[in-house]
Order: structure tokens, then C-alpha cells, then sequence
């Protein structure tokens, strides 16, 4: 009979992944904010990566010619409890290296698992990219994703603090719903999911 996450002896291991090209960054501060949210919820061992990380051999086309820092990111997501993930917006749509990271992740590793999606944006005409582009992203991974998002814009944030309490409030409710979503995650049957 498999376990609650809570019910393991390890903190769930949550990765925090910021798709920004720069460090430091908007998104990585609002990824950050809401993993820290989390840890105050329940227990975790959070690492956050940012999309630089994976270093210049992320351009790669196949999985088995991927640098070793860019397989390592990979595999870090793929092992995860629980992910926590942002992107930068750009021409209205998520970074294009973001989703180049999850087209290298085997989606049989991503089901039934608990996800918060966030973006940043220049401002409120990019708020949508998080449902209209992020929820069927991790969607069609099967993943459980929180049913709040969290969107920051550039008035929204600065010095590396979330000024906007509306944003502030989105983040406490993301928390707690990605730890709602690991306290009752079960791994998922493959099989299942396959034979759809």
C-alpha cells in the first residue's frame, strides 16, 4: 500500500525551477517565494535550479547528447516529489528554453506529480500565459497541478521582494495547495495512463 508523501521519512524533495536566461532574476524571486511558503507549510529539501544551470549544452536535439549540468537538470526534475516551475514571458508565450528543458523529460516520470505553475511578465496582457500555455503544458504530462497560478508583472516586484499583496496572497495559496497536493500524492500507474 503506498504511503502519503507526509507519511515518508524524508521531506518531500521539491525542485523550484526558474526558466529565466539570467541570474538573478524576477522569476527565480517568485519561484523562491512560493518553495519558501511551502517549507513553511511543511517539511521539504528544496533546490532550485535556474535555466542557466543547465549550461550551453542544453541546445542539444536528443537526450543522450545533453551536457552533463543539462542532464542533471533533467534528471533533478524527474526525481522530484514536487515541482515548482516559472518562466519568463516572451512574445506572449513561456521561454522557448523552458519548454526545451520539458521536452527532454520522459512524461511516464512527470504523472500524478504535484506541480505550482508561476510566470513573469512586463505586464497584465501576459497574465494568461500561465493557464493558456503552463496548465496544458504540465497537463499533458498528467501532472497535478495547483488550481491557483501565479502571475507577477514588473510593478509587481522589487529588490527582491513581492510588493503586490494580491500576488503575495496568490503565492500563500499556490503553497498551500501544492502541499495539500504532496501530503495525498500516489504514484501513478503508467499503464493506465497509457491505455487512454
Amino acid at each position: 500500500m503506498n504511503k502519503p508523501l507526509s507519511a515518508m521519512p524524508h521531506p518531500a524533495r521539491v525542485v523550484a525551477f526558474s526558466g529565466s536566461a539570467k541570474r538573478p532574476s524576477r522569476t527565480r524571486i517568485l519561484v523562491e517565494a512560493l518553495g519558501a511558503e511551502l517549507g513553511r507549510l511543511r517539511r521539504i529539501d528544496l533546490t532550485v535550479y535556474d535555466l542557466i544551470d543547465a549550461g550551453p549544452g542544453l541546445g542539444a536535439t536528443q537526450r543522450d547528447e545533453l551536457s552533463a549540468p543539462a542532464a542533471r537538470l533533467i534528471e533533478a526534475i524527474e526525481g522530484a516529489d514536487a515541482l515548482i516551475v516559472g518562466t519568463p514571458v516572451y512574445q506572449g508565450g513561456y521561454a522557448g528554453l523552458f519548454k526545451h528543458v520539458f521536452d527532454f523529460v520522459d512524461p511516464a516520470r512527470m504523472a500524478g506529480m504535484p506541480v505550482a505553475i508561476t510566470a513573469t511578465g512586463g505586464g497584465l496582457r501576459h497574465a494568461l500565459v500561465v493557464e493558456h500555455s503552463l496548465r496544458p503544458l504540465f497537463g499533458f504530462f498528467a501532472a497535478h497541478v495547483a488550481p491557483t497560478s501565479v502571475y507577477a508583472g514588473s510593478d509587481d516586484m522589487a529588490d527582491g521582494q513581492i510588493l503586490d499583496p494580491t500576488v503575495a496572497a496568490r503565492v500563500g495559496s499556490a503553497a498551500a495547495e501544492l502541499a495539500a497536493l504532496i501530503d495525498v500524492a500516489r504514484p501513478v500507474d503508467v499503464a493506465v495512463l497509457n491505455a487512454r
